[in-house]
């Protein structure tokens, strides 16, 4: 077993700068494994301000809870996050942020988050970080690679707010660079990959965000599913959405795929989390109970 790191330990004890000595390098590699009936968090290495201070069984010992923490509370332009997750065969496990994700002015230094996940044979991993709110000029690099095992199940989501409209802040200059893929077995099952810079044909495009400074999507991968479930997804999307916004679901072989476009993260949350609670039941055989870390 490899090392894991003092939960108490400060990261400014060990500071992580990268080469020009004024930006944060933070990195986390958290792993899970079966044991028993229990999924255990038996690796824990941070440096840097990024860390998980201890596990949660809220629901069931079977599904580890983690709550990943960046105490600073924003990214300036020219800091990383680099995050390494694997999910062990068998092993459950659901990650989560305490709240919004800041990411700031550039200043001249483009920020990056780099999340690498690796979910073994017959384990299933949940990623439901809450909403990512990129300020004016922020310029941003989200890259995502997801390996699944075979019979492998995982549910992710992101919500993406450009500017805070509720403050009356806009996003007006800026970009974000995104890439996500999704393998399994090695072979690719989703590659989705795109370039939203402020003002431009992305942002304003009907094929694109058509205007509207919030959007959203979960993406599901797993068993077999049906025409019923897709239409119990749309349903209850619809109900949360309350005729606010736009959303879509859809299903290309193995992934499901739900969408919401609109100007309120709020809006999104609930849509987001309505698609959520039909899937995660009929993907992971699991009550959807929403975070308590979610409602506070």
């Amino acid at each position: 077993m490899r090392h894991v790191a003092d939960p108490a330990a400060s990261s400014a004890s060990t500071p992580n700068l990268s080469a020009s000595g004024r930006h944060w390098l933070a990195t986390l590699d958290l792993g899970f494994e079966r044991d028993g009936d229990t999924t255990r968090l038996i690796r824990r290495e941070h440096t840097g301000p990024l860390r998980v201070q201890k596990p949660l069984y809220p629901e069931h010992p079977s599904t580890c809870h983690a709550i990943i923490i960046h105490p600073p509370g924003g990214v300036v332009g020219g800091d990383e996050l680099r995050m390494q997750v694997d999910t062990g065969p068998n092993a459950r496990a659901l990650l989560s942020t305490p709240g919004a994700a800041k990411w700031y002015r550039a200043n001249g230094h483009r920020s990056r988050q780099r999340l690498r996940i690796r979910v073994a044979a017959d384990a299933a991993l949940e990623w439901l970080p809450q909403e990512t709110i990129l300020f004016n000029s922020a310029d941003v690099v989200l890259d995502t690679i997801i390996d699944l095992g075979a019979d492998a199940r995982y549910i992710g989501c992101e919500i993406l707010c450009f500017g805070r409209k509720a403050s009356g802040e806009t996003f007006e200059q800026g970009q974000v660079q995104q890439s996500m893929m999704i393998r399994r077995e090695g072979k690719p099952l989703w590659l989705e990959q795109g370039i939203l810079a402020a003002g431009g044909r992305q942002m304003l495009s009907p094929l694109g965000l058509a205007g509207h400074s919030v959007c959203a999507s979960l993406i599901a991968v797993g068993g077999a599913s049906s025409a019923a479930l897709l239409t119990a997804v749309r349903e209850q999307c619809a109900a949360s959405g309350d005729g606010h916004g736009q959303f879509g679901v859809t299903q290309m072989k193995s992934v499901i795929i739900a969408r919401y476009l609109g100007n309120n993260s709020e809006v999104a949350r609930r849509v987001m989390l309505a698609a959520w609670q039909v899937l995660r039941p009929a993907l992971l055989d699991r009550e959807a109970v929403i975070p308590r870390i979610w409602n506070t």
